[in-house]
């Protein structure tokens, strides 16, 4: 569905804010402090991606610029005050300085930060970065460069249809690191043709580069991208599953011996940068989204903006908001989802703390699943805290989706 102007004034109702305070009203979990906004935008859909992206629509940039103002401006009555800012995609890089200068004024229009306690994060592509871009992030107050590095191996990258070399990252991180306080890589491990040799060197490649926190992810084939299509085909073989663990082993060993912490499932940081953003995410705490394909959980109510590029435009050319998805989660669907969201960190769920924001106690909702886990290995409980052992952080994804199912059956979970 798409939403419209009637939607609109319900939404600016509901999104009040105090315009003499420096924070909105309302705890974290209902309130946003955090905002994403989307730029879909690249050069070449690579083969795994399976963002709302486009490609060879340059000459729509200023549209839906455009078109991205005119939402947030529908949405919000006035400014408001945010913590965290991610600009995600897509390639919002790929924009020009021009373009570039516009979408951080439109931000600053709309958002109020204090610099000093701000993450403002952009993400970005190793051959997009130069003098100029950097200086016009750093001019408006962008703090944080995610770069899109994926591997430091020519072949991983020719794999991953990357357009960028190692030597461009390299050269990249050098540049970022003059104006940006604080640069994260993006690495894919489990790639086919990737070794534990080719890893090993990726990662300390990476270290020596200086950056700051680091994102590892394993190959993940979604339905329907280039690579799906391919592995069916039987053209490309899938990613084997224990090549997986044995990469991701590593990455843990060896990350944590050069002192980084493990803060979140794929996250990795140097002391004091974890990413601020990405964790109001995994806290299951609110958050605003503009942008193509964009999602938002705002007063308890998640809503998903169309990845349809032409509907996006054309929705609110004529002051309709391109939502294509909205839910209210019943309280009982919100406690089971922040418990498996919280558990991908490492720092796991604390309880008390989980009982004031979901309003349910967490071994009521979730006592057999945590019993169960527990018994195997996979969950440490200490009355206070529930967390992924070292073991259990292999089976992350069973046991939280384990979570959610038993949390959705009062029958056996009566709250």
């Amino acid at each position: 569905m798409l939403l419209g102007p009637s939607c609109g004034e319900y939404l600016r109702a509901s999104y009040s804010v105090d315009p003499g305070a420096d924070r909105c009203a309302g705890p974290r979990w209902y309130w946003p402090r955090s905002v994403y906004i989307h730029i879909p935008f690249c050069a070449h859909h690579c083969c795994y991606c399976d963002f709302a992206v486009v490609t060879g629509a340059v000459r729509f940039v200023d549209a839906y610029l455009d078109a991205l103002e005119r939402e947030i401006a529908l949405t919000l009555p006035e400014p408001v005050w945010v913590e965290t800012i991610y600009i995600g995609g897509g390639t919002p890089s790929f924009l020009t300085t021009k373009q570039l200068s516009r979408l951080l004024a439109i931000v600053q229009r709309y958002f109020r930060f204090h610099r000093q306690e701000v993450e403002y994060t952009l993400e970005a592509n190793p051959t997009d970065v130069s003098d100029e871009k950097l200086q016009i992030l750093a001019d408006y107050g962008v703090n944080r460069l995610s770069l899109g590095a994926q591997s430091f191996d020519a072949d991983t990258l020719r794999f991953l249809e990357r357009n960028h070399t190692p030597a461009t990252i390299e050269k990249a991180v050098s540049l970022a690191l003059q104006y940006i306080p604080n640069v994260s890589l993006d690495l894919i491990f489990a790639v086919p043709g990737q070794n534990l040799e080719k890893w090993q060197r990726d990662l300390q490649q990476a270290l020596a580069l200086g950056v700051h926190h680091l994102s590892a992810y394993s190959l993940t084939v979604e339905p329907r991208t280039a690579l799906w299509t391919r592995i069916q085909r039987g053209l490309v073989p899938p990613p084997d599953q224990e090549s997986d663990r044995e990469l991701y082993a590593y990455t843990i060993e060896a990350l944590s011996s050069a002192g980084w912490e493990h803060y979140e499932i794929s996250n990795f940081a140097r002391p004091g940068f974890q990413s601020r953003h990405n964790l109001v995410y995994w806290a299951g705490e609110a958050y605003f989204g503009f942008g193509l394909g964009a999602a938002r959980y705002v007063c308890g109510t998640r809503q998903t903006n169309t990845r349809s590029f032409r509907q996006y435009l054309e929705a609110l050319a004529n002051n309709f908001l391109p939502v294509a998805e909205s839910e209210t989660l019943r309280p009982r669907e919100r406690a089971v989802e922040t418990a498996a969201l919280q558990l991908r960190r490492r720092s796991g769920i604390t309880a008390d703390q989980f009982e004031i924001q979901t309003g349910f106690s967490l071994w009521s909702l979730l006592g057999r699943v945590i019993d169960r886990y527990q018994a195997r290995g996979w969950l440490e409980a200490d009355g206070k805290t529930v967390r992924l052992t070292a073991e259990g952080i292999f089976y992350a994804d069973q046991i939280c989706a384990d979570c959610i199912a038993a949390g959705l059956t009062p029958s056996r979970n009566p709250s």
